[in-house]
């Protein structure tokens, strides 16, 4: 029997290290890590962290840390020691020093290690968490943090409070009758020659096949059919859970934009897709951190 192959993760996909939460309900966890030898902190100023290394994040010890950051626990690395986050909203100063500078997860994931691809999309995650929610969203009391920054609990409801992750689905959509066809959308609200796939958020009481097709048919016109889940990251812009998948178009002739968040719709070729990916056409597609990049990436490689 031929063993099944191991599926391709998308860019921020990957597991990236011990997460240790079976330590995050010890007392004092986040003052005991800190003052561990060998600990590491993250220091993150809005989306962007410092980079060592073109390809890798630049960590310090936590007393080297700017004073003010929110402070949590994001596991353990190869060797035990901690790992920490600490961070700040996107107009403080970026006081870490940076052998290659700053950079956001939009720019630079796509070019990290695996490990601190994965180690900056939880950081970033979380962090905007402990920063944008610090009150109940019940009473309006500001709540404790507890469980190392994993969640907090309200003093005046006693209600706990965890990081929240919306559902998104995003669809590459192929041609029914020329498997060399796949079309893309332009959001209005980009350049006109950036395309990318369709997408949005799962509704309320909806299953993520039946928002593929609401999604597919409000944005492009066309009924997909042949859904096909392909793959999953997060993506903290701002706390979604990316979920890939392929559909076929059910009406080729149909596709259309809405005119309103879709500005134009296209079925573009291979060709162009291959020359796009190689920066060598006029379209723009989307980064390489994103799992759009994967799916449109995957289509042009035939591994969709």
């Amino acid at each position: 029997m031929t063993a099944p192959d191991t599926p391709r993760l998308a860019p921020l996909g990957h597991l990236g290290g011990d997460r240790a939460a079976s330590e995050r309900t010890l007392p004092d966890l986040l003052a005991e890590a800190r003052a561990q030898e060998g600990a590491k902190a993250l220091v993150l100023v809005g989306d962007r962290a410092p980079l060592a290394a073109g390809d890798r994040l630049a960590w310090v010890s936590p007393d080297q840390a700017p004073e003010g950051g929110e402070w949590a626990f994001l596991g353990r690395d190869d060797s035990g020691a901690p790992l920490l986050l600490c961070a700040f909203p996107g107009d403080a100063e970026e006081a870490v020093a940076a052998a290659a500078g700053w950079s956001s997860l939009r720019a630079s994931g796509g070019a990290l290690t695996p490990d601190d691809a994965a180690r900056f999309v939880e950081a970033l995650s979380l962090g905007r968490w402990l920063l944008d929610a610090p009150f109940c969203s019940f009473c309006s009391t500001r709540a404790h943090i507890l469980d190392g920054g994993w969640s907090r609990r309200c003093p005046g409801c006693g209600r706990t409070h965890f990081p929240r992750t919306d559902p998104a689905v995003i669809v590459a959509v192929t041609h029914p009758d020329d498997s060399d066809l796949l079309l893309l959308g332009s959001n209005a609200a980009w350049a006109r020659e950036r395309y990318s796939c369709f997408a949005g958020f799962v509704e309320a009481g909806e299953s993520l096949e039946s928002a593929v097709i609401r999604e597919v048919e409000e944005e492009a016109g066309v009924r997909p059919r042949s859904v096909r889940y392909h793959g999953s990251q997060a993506w903290p812009y701002p706390r979604s859970l990316m979920l890939g998948f392929f559909a076929e178009a059910d009406d080729a002739v149909a596709a259309r934009a809405d005119g309103e968040e879709i500005a134009d719709v296209r079925w573009f070729s291979r060709d162009e897709i291959g020359a796009a990916l190689d920066r060598g056409g006029e379209m723009i597609l989307p980064g390489p951190a994103s799992i759009a990049h994967m799916l449109i990436t995957d289509w042009f490689e035939e591994r969709a």
